[in-house]
């Protein structure tokens, strides 16, 4: 396989997409896999952190919505809650928010067996020469 440059990995389309059907709506969402710096925004958004800069505990108030809210998109792929209406979107059916909250999750790489899974080849020796002694 060949080494990619900047410009090949800009471009690539990367993001996986699912709709999902959600009869309680009266139709179906479509869930985008979270960008990194999304990621990152709604890993952040679950710690709260002491004065001295550690984790003093964790923030799962509206964790479901923050994370539908984050990969629910229109036909645009453009988000349809902001990180404002995570409360509005909080107060939907819980059990058709754990459902397209697990597509989010795997699509976004945040299921447990997914980030083992990455843990376990990442501990894997690399191929190919090296160029040291």
């Amino acid at each position: 396989m060949a080494l990619l440059n900047k410009d090949q990995i800009t471009a690539a389309d990367d993001r996986q997409w699912e709709d999902v059907d959600v009869p309680e709506w009266g139709g179906t969402v479509r869930v985008l896999g979270m960008s990194g710096t999304d990621r990152n925004a709604y890993q952040s958004s679950l710690v709260v952190l002491g004065s001295n800069g550690s984790v003093q505990r964790m923030n799962m108030a509206d964790q479901l919505a923050k994370l539908c809210a984050k990969c629910l998109v229109g036909e645009d792929f453009e988000r349809l809650f902001t990180d404002k209406e995570v409360a509005g979107l909080g107060r939907k059916n819980g059990a058709v928010l754990e459902r397209v909250g697990q597509v989010a999750q795997r699509l976004s790489g945040l299921r447990k067996e997914d980030v083992e899974a990455k843990a376990g080849n990442s501990e894997a020796p690399p191929s190919g020469a090296s160029t040291t002694d």
